[in-house]
Order: C-alpha cells, then sequence, then structure tokens
C-alpha cells in the first residue's frame, strides 16, 4: 500500500510540475482537483450563485411543465421521426476486430510501457477516452459501442471455430431470476476501483485488472451466449446501451433515423429491480466521486481536505460512502415513487411504476457525467493524443502528436472560467428539464388522465430538483487536491 501511495504521489507531483507554470497567474483564485481515477484540468469553482439560479429556474421549469403541457401533445412530439438511411451488419465484425487489435495494445503498453500515467497512453485512454469522452459520444450518437466493442468480433470468430449458435427462440442460459445484477456488481467493482482503490492509474495495475476482465466477460460470453451476456452481465455494454436510448441518433432495424434527445425512452421496457439498482447505481457513483473530495465529506471524518492523506487511508470512508450514496439515492427515489402512487390514488405493482420511471433518470445521470468530467476530457484528452503517439516510451511519432504541448490553459483562467461554468450549469439543468419532460410522459403510461399523471409527479420532480441543486452544489464547493 504504501508503494502504491509512493507511485500515486509521484504521478501527482509530476503533473503538477508541468501545470505549474500555467496555473501561476491563478493562484489566488479557488482551484479544486476534483476525485478521479487520473488527475484532473486546472478549473475554477462554480459560483454560488449559479447553483442557487439553477435551483430556482429548474423549479420554475419542472412546475412549468406540470401545469401546462399535456401529455397526450408531449407523446406526439416524441414520436416524430426522421428516417437518413439504411445500412448492413457485415462490417460490425471487421470493427470489433480492429477495437479488439488496439485493446490488447493498449494493455501491451500498459504492462511494458511507461509507469507515468500521464505518459502511458491505457489510463488516459480507459480513464478519459472512453469513460469520460465515450460516454458523451453514445448519448449523442447512439449505440456506437454495439460496433466498437472489443468482444463481439472475438466471440463470433470463436462461434465459428467451435460451431456456437445465437438462437432468438431458445431460452436464455443465464437464468432470468440473476437480472441485471452481474452488471450491478461488475459496474460496482469498477466503480470502487476507479474510486476507491490507491493507485487505479497506475498502467501496470490497471493493465492486468482490464485484461482479467476483458477474459472473464469473453468466457461468460462462450459459457451464456453473447447476446445475454452483454445485454445484462457486461456492464459496459449495459451502460453504454442505456445511454444511448437517450441520443437523437437511433438505430430501428436496419435503419438510422433522427429524434428528439430522449424520446427513445419513453418506448422503453420498465426494468426489473436489478436494472433499476443498476440506473441509479450508475447516478451515485457519479456524485460520490464529486463528493469524496469536498471539504464537507473529508470534514464529517474529522480530516483535514488541505492536508490530504492519500487514497490508501480513505479505503474504508470511500467504500462506505460510496455504498452509501447508492442506498441513499435508491431511498429516496423509491419513497418518491410511492408517495406519487399514492397521491395518484394508483393501485398499480409499485415496483412496474419504479422500473419504467427510472428512465427519466437517464437525462440527469449524463448531465451531470458530462459536466463531472468536463475538465479532464479538455486536458487529459491532450496527454492521450501525446501518449499515443509513442504507448512504449521509445520515441516514436505514430500520428505526429507526440510532440503536441498540452495547453492546460484551455480550462484556467477568466474567460475559459466563464464558459466552463455557463456550459456546466447549463449542462446540469437542461438535464433536468429532459428527466422532468421524460417522467411526465412515462407517467402518462401509467395513468393517461393528465391530472393523475401530473399529481403522480410530484414527488419524483422534487427529488430532481434536489439532485439539481447537488450537482451545482458539487461544482461550487471547494475540494481537496
Amino acid at each position: 500500500m504504501e508503494f502504491l501511495d509512493r507511485l500515486n504521489s509521484f504521478a501527482v507531483e509530476r503533473h503538477r510540475h508541468r501545470l505549474a507554470f500555467l496555473a501561476a497567474p491563478l493562484a489566488l483564485l479557488p482551484a479544486p482537483a476534483f476525485a478521479h481515477a487520473s488527475d484532473r484540468g486546472h478549473v475554477l469553482l462554480l459560483p454560488t450563485g449559479y447553483y442557487i439560479a439553477g435551483g430556482a429556474l429548474a423549479v420554475a421549469v419542472s412546475f412549468l411543465v406540470l401545469a401546462l403541457l399535456p401529455p397526450a401533445a408531449l407523446d406526439r412530439l416524441w414520436r416524430r421521426r426522421l428516417s437518413l438511411f439504411a445500412f448492413g451488419h457485415g462490417p460490425r465484425t471487421i470493427v470489433s476486430l480492429l477495437s479488439f487489435a488496439g485493446f490488447a495494445f493498449l494493455i501491451a503498453a500498459g504492462l511494458f510501457g511507461s509507469r507515468d500515467p500521464l505518459s502511458n497512453p491505457l489510463p488516459l485512454v480507459i480513464w478519459t477516452l472512453l469513460w469520460a469522452g465515450f460516454t458523451l459520444l453514445q448519448g449523442m450518437l447512439g449505440d456506437l459501442w454495439s460496433w466498437l466493442n472489443p468482444w463481439y468480433g472475438p466471440w463470433r470468430v470463436a462461434a465459428l471455430v467451435f460451431g456456437l449458435r445465437e438462437d432468438e427462440t431458445r431460452p436464455s442460459r443465464l437464468p432470468p431470476w440473476l437480472g441485471f445484477w452481474p452488471a450491478f456488481v461488475l459496474f460496482f467493482a469498477f466503480a470502487w476501483f476507479e474510486l476507491i482503490d490507491p493507485a487505479p492509474d497506475d498502467p501496470a495495475r490497471l493493465a492486468v485488472a482490464a485484461g482479467l476482465y476483458w477474459l472473464v466477460s469473453f468466457v461468460a460470453m462462450l459459457l451464456f451466449g453473447y447476446r445475454d451476456w452483454s445485454r445484462r452481465g457486461e456492464f459496459l455494454t449495459v451502460f453504454f446501451s442505456m445511454v444511448a436510448r437517450f441520443a437523437p441518433v437511433q438505430r430501428e432495424q436496419d435503419c438510422l433515423s433522427l429524434c428528439w434527445p430522449a424520446a427513445k425512452l419513453l418506448a422503453a421496457e420498465p426494468l426489473p429491480p436489478s436494472g433499476i439498482a443498476f440506473l441509479l447505481l450508475a447516478l451515485s457513483s457519479v456524485s460520490f466521486d464529486g463528493l469524496s473530495k469536498t471539504f464537507f465529506w473529508l470534514g464529517l471524518f474529522g480530516i483535514n481536505p488541505l492536508e490530504f492523506p492519500g487514497r490508501t487511508a480513505l479505503i474504508g470512508i470511500g467504500s462506505f460512502g460510496l455504498v452509501l450514496t447508492f442506498v441513499l439515492l435508491a431511498a429516496v427515489f423509491a419513497l418518491a415513487v410511492f408517495l406519487g402512487q399514492r397521491l395518484a390514488g394508483d393501485a398499480r405493482p409499485f415496483d412496474k411504476a419504479a422500473g419504467l420511471l427510472v428512465w427519466s433518470i437517464v437525462p440527469i445521470a449524463l448531465a451531470y457525467h458530462i459536466a463531472h468530467y468536463l475538465t479532464a476530457l479538455l486536458v487529459d484528452g491532450q496527454y492521450a493524443l501525446v501518449a499515443l503517439s509513442d504507448p512504449f516510451a521509445l520515441g516514436w511519432n505514430l500520428f505526429g502528436t507526440a510532440d503536441r504541448m498540452v495547453e492546460a490553459g484551455v480550462v484556467a483562467g477568466a474567460e475559459s472560467a466563464w464558459w466552463l461554468w455557463n456550459l456546466q450549469a447549463g449542462v446540469i439543468i437542461g438535464g433536468h428539464v429532459l428527466a422532468v419532460l421524460i417522467a411526465h410522459g412515462l407517467a402518462w403510461r401509467l395513468r393517461p388522465q393528465a391530472s393523475r399523471a401530473a399529481l403522480s409527479q410530484l414527488p419524483l420532480t422534487l427529488l430532481m430538483i434536489a439532485y439539481t441543486i447537488f450537482g451545482l452544489w458539487l461544482l461550487a464547493t471547494p475540494t481537496a487536491g
């Protein structure tokens, strides 16, 4: 543990030296380092007035939606589509095989390349380009992951070699009672590794973890079938497929079409309890990522945030906080749905209402994900371009970016801070507004009477408003480095 702490401290210190001359003019301004597996870019705190004004705006818009917009009119609006073009699935295997080759190359770089997390492409690609950046692309352009994931191509090859077949009419080899619990457990392990593990961005450590996860998932696909395991067991595919429902670009059978953002969420089927838990974990884990380094959270445990003790010393506290954040969010969501049913006089099963309404969480989860990881994407994304050109630290320049200067100033300074503040606040508030609209449409599916649908949404709307204010507060409160 002590060695890992020294390794982490070395990487952090090296990064700080690189940015010190760029950050010097801002020495008198608050500059938090967000909690993340890799170091964050320099960024100013969101002004307190932003989250107060954002909360007030969220309240006003929410009640305006509930009071003035008839669900039937919203439903007609959401259903509009603009067809683009048809396509086939032939190249999907080739694209996935190329993705697998790239993944294997990154694993080799993690094992044999530089030990500096900011010079090795593996941690930068996984934590920044995949987790921060690709989630944004998935939410904008639809289900790209079904083509780019590194399992489909190898599974197709194995299926040809061993004569494996997938038959939609045959019973699933993965027991139905398991639901999404395998994906939930694996997602929790991923979140724990990212947020709690002492050195998640150590290239060799991450290479072993990522390689083992690919191998275990591939074996599970051979045992249970690619379709069943990817839909309910492989957490990245489950997460990205849920995020893709938000995208204005949708794939229906073999045709691409344009629709309103988040429109596909309205057509979603109710999730089982395991699916509800998975979606709530996706939101709560990112929220705890922001909360875990705040002065408020550390102060609860008597830790001086100005003398940060390192990740190893906080393993117990972090593990407790990760579980607590999920439990609290799940309890409050369940209470909001239950109270909504009571207000509307609804006798329908609670699990059906909760399983349908939980889809309205997706816009909030995606919005907070974007706002939370924005600075990492802007700064560490540049480090990734540099590292990919010289993955083994041998002096290569594969893509002509090895000598590129990293511009950390893109998130520093008054002008940059202004547009970052507005973008982060706008994304979170916009996500809330879309969530209210989606919840309104989903409630109408449960209760066609407009008055009862509106009544049922009051507790859930209050929860969304509170979470919007919480998200903006996290961007406004001081955090430890």
